[in-house]
């Protein structure tokens, strides 16, 4: 029964996130950070499923992740691009826009296989850094501190699919040292971020509770990602792990959504 209430709630997630009911325009500064944080967890959330493909994890969850989260950086790349308040902005959207067309060549038209894993990981990390700048920049711009807020928590949502991914890298395994190294790195950025989360005085009720369900997710995700063994395709493991990353994820997009909703002044 448990197993099978993580497969309903995976697939609910990905529904719900791919097509997040947001506006079809970001609506202001906090919007655009929520969405450009979004931006740096779908590079991970892509390049997860795709290893998922190939390693045969969760392969239905996955392809409709791909597809889904495909869709979804197209069009919020548009809206950043459409909304960028600098050229300095506009940049930075117009080189992701670049480095988007060769990651995205790279997910579709052909099946994964094992010899294209290392470009793909390559170019993800490309598509990372910049949506990462753009995030930065919009923090930047709105110059409040809910900003910050609404940035380290969209990056606990990227962080939830980088973890997952390089422990699918770690398991193929392509460039396992580091793999394993970058999930040891993002498992502590993890953790503390959620400590700076709990203690900002922005932190209403509601946010509170969301973070105490994140703290129960993430319990269960990190024990998923201690069953790593270099090497070792073991299905149950890797579906937990695969699984746990998208409740995590469910929980760490709804408390951004809510950071992003404070009203500034």
């Amino acid at each position: 029964m448990q197993r099978r209430s993580l497969i309903t709630a995976a697939a609910a997630s990905a529904l719900a996130l791919a097509l997040p009911a947001a506006n079809a325009q970001v609506a202001d500064l906090s919007d655009a950070i929520n969405k450009a944080g979004r931006q740096r967890m779908l590079s991970q959330r892509m390049g997860k499923a795709w290893l998922a493909m190939l390693l045969s994890v969760e392969k239905t969850s996955a392809q409709l992740v791909l597809d889904k989260s495909i869709t979804l950086f197209d069009r919020q790349l548009l809206e950043l691009k459409a909304f960028a308040p600098n050229p300095e902005v506009l940049a930075t959207y117009t080189k992701l826009d670049s480095a988007w067309s060769d990651y995205k060549t790279l997910l579709v038209g052909k099946a994964p296989t094992r010899e294209a894993a290392a470009a793909l990981l390559q170019q993800d990390a490309k598509v990372l850094a910049l949506a990462h700048q753009g995030t930065q920049q919009y923090e930047a711009a709105l110059a409040k501190p809910v900003g910050k807020l609404v940035n380290v928590a969209g990056r606990q949502r990227m962080l939830s699919q980088r973890m997952a991914k390089y422990y699918l890298a770690t398991t193929l395994p392509v460039d396992a040292a580091t793999a394993g190294m970058e999930l040891n790195k993002a498992r502590s950025e993890f953790t503390a971020a959620m400590q700076l989360l709990k203690s900002a005085p922005e932190a209403t009720s509601r946010i509170k509770d969301e973070l105490a369900l994140g703290d129960a997710q993430w319990v269960f995700f990190d024990n998923a990602l201690q069953n790593l063994q270099e090497g070792a395709q073991r299905p149950r493991p890797m579906a937990d792990v695969y699984l746990a990353s998208e409740n995590l994820l469910t929980v760490m997009d709804r408390v951004t959504g809510l950071y992003a909703a404070i009203k500034t002044s």
